[in-house]
Parts: structure tokens; sequence; C-alpha cells
């Protein structure tokens, strides 16, 4: 999906730096264990990029269909490159999905929604592949009032907002985008206190306790008003 190589937002120190890092796949690893946890059957990783959370979200047993937009790709059904084991269904259309309706009891968005060229036609496109009642996850959903994001632009440093289709959210945007769709809104957090792209040894041994002190921080009122993202956990009314 656009920008989904992204699947969790950052894209400096070239695109794959969430594969090499620890932190951020610890965080990946959370979001499989929580999919994996909550029973589902079918789920679309929407967006799969390289393929790392699909990987993650087989390891949870789940029956997981990896998709990805990819404008300048030959359509159709290929290898992962990174995760060769798992198969990707590729697609030029930026809002369509190949899949009939009701496909899915669940979506995954990680790092995608805010890359999109149309929201509102992709949130259609999800509700209609996912089954009555299904559930869409939305994790790395950038909050404006991030202050990491505001140092990065700064700095000179990708930001969420420097590409063409990029948006930030509020909590009441995010919801407004969700609810114009059917969806209703069970959970909402702020999350990310810290960079989780960080890589080299340090960050590789201490992967578990960034991750771990990003979590404590994330859950602090008043301070994770600045995290670095949203996340929302909604189901097709």
């Amino acid at each position: 999906m656009q920008a989904q190589s992204d699947a969790g937002g950052e894209q400096p120190r070239g695109q794959d730096v969430n594969l090499r890092s620890g932190p951020q796949m610890e965080e990946y690893r959370a979001i499989a264990r929580r999919l994996g946890g909550d029973g589902l059957a079918r789920v679309l990783d929407w967006g799969c990029g390289y393929g790392q959370v699909s990987d993650l979200l087989v390891r949870e047993r789940l029956d997981v269909t990896s998709f990805d937009y990819r404008p300048d790709a030959e359509e159709g059904v290929w290898p992962l490159e990174r995760y060769p084991h798992l198969s990707v269904r590729v697609s030029r259309d930026p809002r369509l999905l190949p899949f009939a309706d009701g496909t899915f009891d669940a979506v995954l968005s990680c790092g995608v929604l805010e890359h999109v060229e149309d929201p509102d036609a992709s949130l259609e496109e999800i509700r209609r592949v996912l089954v009555p009642g299904g559930t869409l996850y939305v994790y790395k959903l950038p909050n404006r009032a991030s202050y990491l994001e505001a140092i990065a632009k700064r700095a000179g440093l990708y930001y969420h907002g420097v590409l063409e289709h990029d948006r930030v959210y509020t909590r009441r945007s995010a919801l407004d985008l969700l609810g114009r769709h059917d969806f209703a809104v069970h959970e909402f957090r702020r999350m990310n206190m810290l960079p989780l792209t960080l890589t080299g040894g340090v960050a590789a041994r201490a992967a578990q306790a960034i991750w771990a002190a990003n979590r404590a921080l994330s859950a602090v009122p008043g301070v994770n008003l600045l995290a670095t993202n949203l996340e929302l956990v909604a189901r097709v009314r």
C-alpha cells in the first residue's frame, strides 16, 4: 500500500529501517499477539509492505491474506521478497480491493491509513470486505500533536505530512473518519512516546527494555497527548 513498506510510519535511514530495528519489531510482535489473542479467523493485512507483520500474524496461527498497493508492479499473487514463504496479492488500484464482500473477519492497517490517496474510499472498501460486525485495527496513525514529529520536521528528517498524500490526525478527526463509514470505535489509545526505529547493537540488546519503557510512558495521562501515534479498534455497525 502507499508507503506501507513503512508498515509502521517512519522512513528515514532506508525504507527497511523498521525491519532492522529491534524496538520497532517488539511493537510489531505486540500487535500480532493482540490479534492472535482475539480469536480471529480470516485477517487482511492491508498494505503489508515487506510482510513483517504478516509473518508475525501467521506465527500466531491466523489465516492471513497479505495485500499491497504497488502502482508500478504487475498485478497478481507473488512471493514476498523478504518472506518468500508468504505471498502477497498486488494491485495497481489505489482504492478498490480485489476481494468479495464479507471476505474477512478483521482488517489490519499498520502504518497505512495515513498514506492512502483517498481515506474515505479506502474505508468504504474495507467495510465492504469485512463481515458484519468485523473488526478494523488501526495502528501507527500519526498524532498531529506528536513531539517527535515536530522535532523531526525541524531537524529536516522524515515526518508525516511531507509526502503528497500524508495526513496526520487528532482523536476527533480519527473518530469522525471511521464514524463516517459505519465503524464504531471501541478502543482508542495514544501510543509511542519514544522513537522506535533505532538500529545497531545497543538498540538490539535493549529492544525489550525500550519497548517496555515506551509502553509505560504511553500510559501516563497528559504526557501521552504528545505521543507519536493513535491506535483504534473499531467494528462495523
